[in-house]
């Protein structure tokens, strides 16, 4: 009785990357035909439900009470969140869902799983990214206002920032003009505000810096885990955090801890630097039956 009263005063958050959680259907308009049963991938419906329930056991594995709030990027539609918080790993989490519909070429979206018992969508938005130079549509921001247990106002904006494909300065201007996007939403700052999601840059990368000229605070810094992981993602040998949490100043106080959930069945070795490196979906093309290639953000909060 007194582990379930302390596990209720906390609210833990989850972000994480899902390495392209498509389903095995065409939409229309999008370039989603490596994801089909006859695309590049060979994306069959065994895989489509391992990989759901590969998503499920890593958010199941994030902490000792069900996470209250998950956000999550590159996920393809509705149904893939109706088959995630339905017929999956999750299927007895009583997840509800909002996400957005972006012009993302290839489909993919941001989302927010939340238990109704811990927080209440009051109301929630698509903030579209004004296109700037040779940028191509990437995805919305994702806003939802909504209650808490204890009846405070929390502010969550999800987002999946432009990446750094055709090199990090060419694509620098994108990500900024999605912070200009999301600083623009609010002319002035709510009291209590989390900002998460795949930023696609470095703690001290112009985008990051950016948020932290407006009053927010990145309270994911120093976030690691506790099998050896530096950072939610690695490359070329180096762990780097491209995942972040950003909170306003009334929040801090709130925060119980900040850390990256690198279990050891999310880790695989590296053979080529050595050390561990997370157990992603695809190696380039070659099928791993894996997670992600990013490893899951976690914010306890005290609330």
């Amino acid at each position: 009785m007194l582990l379930s009263l302390i596990l209720s005063s906390f609210l833990t958050i989850v972000e994480l990357n899902c390495e392209n959680l498509f389903d095995t259907r065409h939409d229309v308009g999008k370039e989603d035909s490596e994801f089909l049963k006859d695309g590049a991938r060979h994306w069959t419906e065994q895989k489509y439900w391992l990989k759901l329930n590969r998503i499920g056991q890593e958010i199941l594995s994030c902490s000792d009470e069900l996470p209250a709030l998950v956000a999550l990027c590159e996920v393809e539609n509705d149904s893939v969140l109706r088959d995630l918080t339905r017929r999956s790993l999750l299927r007895g989490a009583g997840y509800e869902y909002l996400m957005t519909q972006s012009p993302d070429v290839r489909g993919l979206d941001v989302a927010l799983l939340y238990r109704p018992a811990k927080f209440r969508p009051i109301c929630y938005e698509e903030i579209t990214v004004p296109l700037i130079g040779e940028m191509r549509p990437t995805r919305d921001i994702l806003y939802i206002k909504g209650e808490t247990l204890s009846g405070d106002t929390l502010h969550v904006y999800v987002i999946h920032a432009p990446s750094r494909y055709g090199g990090e300065k060419v694509s620098r201007p994108y990500r900024l003009q999605v912070m200009k996007a999301l600083e623009a939403s609010f002319p002035s700052m709510p009291a209590h505000v989390i900002i998460t999601g795949d930023f696609n840059d470095y703690d001290k990368s112009a985008s990051l810096r950016e948020l932290e000229r407006v009053g927010m605070v990145n309270v994911s810094k120093q976030a690691k885990g506790s099998h050896g992981a530096r950072g939610t993602y690695r490359y070329q040998g180096e762990w780097h955090s491209l995942d972040h949490f950003f909170v306003t100043p009334s929040i801090l106080p709130k925060v119980d801890s900040v850390y990256i959930n690198d279990a050891p069945f999310l880790l695989e070795d590296e053979p080529k630097y050595g050390g561990k490196r997370p157990k992603r979906t695809f190696q380039g093309m070659r099928y791993r039956k894996g997670f992600s290639d990013h490893l899951p953000l976690v914010l306890r909060l005290r609330w």
